[in-house]
């Protein structure tokens, strides 16, 4: 079992169902979503490039998934997101944008938010007394040859390479797209998620998410108003 934190607009809110239905998945009731074709990609070829953000959820990581440590237990954990949350300020993303990181697209922040880089930084420290090693496999799936000098050191102490100054807030839309369907991808956001881009998100609440068993798909645990 492993937990996450991470930011994602509330059950009801437009964009969770605009993603759920982009996805095919919604990480609040866990229902499919019957994925359907849309500008130049079949349904099967979405499913496909689809596959990694619909089992994680719709999501911007804050706090990378964790198994507990051993010493600690579920409670524990759910009173420190409780006073975490509690003290935690809500603020706005003042804009989003469709991004692309490598072969993935995803929503992210069109400008820098100081705002969202402190609660990541802190979310990162609150609940790293949480966090159980990471196991000889877990390091072999993230490829350390692949991985700056910052950030190994970064997922040697924190559990994740990208946090702190190489933390880049992103809402994943897809797994890694081929090169030859990148701009036509990108155009297909662009009109699928027209009404969000160029819009502040607000950040008004932190969810737990939590993965049942490796491989299982992400599920919202609860969610907590900021402040």
């Amino acid at each position: 079992m492993r937990y996450a934190c991470y930011i994602t607009p509330e059950r009801d809110h437009p964009l969770t169902l605009a993603a759920a239905d982009w996805l095919g998945r919604n990480p609040f009731t866990g229902e499919a979503v019957e994925l359907r074709s849309r500008s130049g990609f079949q349904a099967a070829e979405l499913e496909a490039l689809t596959a990694d953000p619909r089992r994680y959820g719709f999501h911007g990581t804050i706090k990378a998934p964790f198994a507990l440590a051993a010493e600690k237990n579920e409670a524990q954990l759910l009173a420190a997101f409780a006073d975490f949350a509690a003290q935690a300020v809500p603020f706005e993303i003042p804009a989003m944008t469709v991004g692309q990181l490598g072969p993935f697209f995803a929503l992210v922040p069109a400008m820098e938010c100081p705002d969202l880089q402190a609660l990541a930084d802190a979310t990162v420290r609150h609940f790293e007394p949480f966090r159980a090693p990471l196991s000889p496999q877990d390091f072999v799936r993230r490829k350390l040859e692949l991985l700056s000098d910052a950030q190994r050191a970064n997922l040697i102490s924190f559990g994740y390479p990208y946090v702190f100054d190489q933390f880049r807030f992103h809402m994943t839309l897809t797994g890694p797209v081929p090169e030859e369907r990148q701009v036509a991808m990108k155009a297909v956001l662009l009109e699928m998620f027209a009404p969000f881009i160029g819009k502040p998100l607000a950040v008004g609440s932190l969810a737990l998410f939590i993965e049942q068993a490796r491989g299982a798909a992400f599920a919202v645990h609860s969610t907590l108003p900021l402040g």
